[in-house]
């Protein structure tokens, strides 16, 4: 199995639902989002899939997040926009999105520098 990744960040607001804590007040980050995509085989180059393809996957995907009230963007009107599940829409949307060889694998979420998290489906 092969994998390659690309990383980007996307700026946004959100407010936790539920939350009782200083999230639960309106606020934002700057997410850093990791998307590792899989390919059993290389294709006739050599490359798992070009560069430049998975990141204009994932560039469309963030586009829809980036400056933007995440509490106003579907899906997260009804689910909390926490980055567990703002990294399984960004996965999901590659999965359907996907017109390259190569598979999403994972998607990696920071809010800081130091906490993320991780979707993937097996």
């Amino acid at each position: 199995m092969f994998e390659i990744s690309v990383v980007m960040d996307f700026s946004a607001a959100h407010n936790l639902r539920g939350y009782k804590g200083k999230c639960e007040a309106l606020h934002g980050h700057n997410w850093k989002v990791e998307a590792v995509f899989a390919a059993k085989s290389l294709d006739r180059i050599g490359m798992v899939e070009d560069f430049s393809s998975v990141k204009e996957r994932l560039r469309s995907v963030l586009a829809a997040l980036d400056h933007r009230y995440l509490n106003d963007v579907a899906p997260f009107k009804k689910v909390n926009p926490t980055s567990e599940n703002i990294a399984k829409f960004i996965f999901r949307r590659l999965a359907d999105g996907g017109a390259g060889r190569a598979r999403i694998a994972r998607v990696r979420v920071w809010e800081t520098e130091k906490c993320c998290a991780i979707y993937y489906e097996k």
